[in-house]
């Protein structure tokens, strides 16, 4: 391929404590990099050629391109082409938002590497982050963090519709009926059991999907549907949590405090609507 090596590197603005963009960069590796670690996280894209990962969380993993892994920062990893290289773009990221990442489950430590079925777009994708921080403006640095974002979405997607087996592709099932039943008293183990699982097994692969337990799952669910109540109708709050599987309106209320930051009247006027 032709030569078009470059790396970019850019300082944050401290304004940007959410998500940033620390560099970017492109070329053709042709040596292993062994127990390297790095201050922020790494995304790694192979466009062309193959080798291999290995640190100490995930193992040693194969990577054949098109693919794309996940360097996590402080944390010691090797990696390298097999026979004469590959070809590789790269970009260093970081901030507060990286925490959402990895609590959601779109960036996975345990299992870094992702095939991809979209190459192009992915390229895209990191063609347009060069553009944005190479104009190096507030503005473009605040459109490198946009991209950056849409980038983390876009791999997390290739990586679940390319799944086998061990992401279980066909646990959308399970996840739409919690959530059809979520206002209803559940009995987690015969949940479980109707789906042919433990209830350690159904635990860890509806945080693997959604990345919250079934019972965290099926709370949210309940505060959903409690504000959907409280903005469109005039029913009494203690009918309103009845509503959403409450017995207690008083739990019910102090819980939504907790996790609302105010009252379910509190709420309602903020939200009524017209």
């Amino acid at each position: 391929m032709p030569d078009s090596s470059y790396a970019l590197y850019r300082s944050p603005p401290a304004a940007m404590g959410g998500l940033s963009v620390r560099g970017i960069g492109r070329h053709r590796v042709s040596r292993a990099i062994i127990r390297r670690k790095l201050p922020d996280f790494a995304v790694v894209l192979v466009q062309e050629g193959r080798g291999w990962l290995e640190t100490k969380t995930a193992g040693r993993h194969a990577i054949v391109a098109p693919s794309l892994f996940w360097l996590f920062p402080d944390t010691a990893h090797s990696y390298g082409p097999d026979g004469p290289g590959w070809s590789e773009r790269w970009a260093l990221f970081g901030g507060a938002l990286t925490r959402d990442f990895t609590r959601m489950r779109l960036i996975v430590e345990p299992a870094p590497v992702v095939p991809l079925s979209d190459l192009g777009g992915m390229c895209l994708l990191f063609d347009r982050l060069h553009a944005e921080l190479s104009r190096d403006t507030p503005l473009s640095q605040a459109e490198a963090a946009a991209t950056l974002y849409r980038l983390v979405v876009q791999v997390a997607r290739q990586g679940l519709d390319r799944s086998s087996g061990d992401l279980y592709p066909d646990f959308r099932e399970v996840v739409d009926d919690l959530r059809d039943h979520a206002a209803e008293p559940i009995d987690f183990s015969a949940f479980a059991s109707k789906f042919g699982m433990s209830p350690a097994t159904l635990r860890r692969r509806f945080a693997l999907h959604t990345g919250l337990s079934p019972k965290s799952f099926q709370l949210r669910i309940r505060l959903d549907l409690a504000k959907q109540l409280l903005a469109a109708t005039d029913s009494p709050v203690e009918a309103v949590a009845q509503a959403v599987g409450f017995a207690d309106a008083f739990y019910f209320s102090r819980l939504f405090r907790s996790r609302e930051d105010c009252s379910p009247s509190e709420f309602r006027r903020r939200h009524r609507r017209a």
